[in-house]
């Protein structure tokens, strides 16, 4: 398979997502895959822990959730 080949394969699929009413976006996000992620999750919620704006937005996001229907 080309580049070329793909290319046009792509530009399609995103002409059709647009003709949806769709915006195509790329979005990163960490990569679970990777052996040290348990540690770097445990860091990070450890430096959150005490924080008072950290529990002020969990606080609101917990009373905004629409978890009705949920098991």
């Amino acid at each position: 398979m080309t580049t070329a080949h793909v290319n046009i394969r792509v530009k399609k699929h995103r002409d059709a997502l647009r003709a949806a009413g769709l915006r195509p976006i790329q979005i990163c996000v960490p990569d679970t895959r990777r052996p040290d992620i348990a540690e770097e999750c445990r860091h990070q919620c450890l430096v959150v822990r005490n924080d008072p704006q950290e529990k002020e937005v969990m606080s609101w996001l917990e009373a905004a959730a629409d978890t009705d229907g949920w098991v």
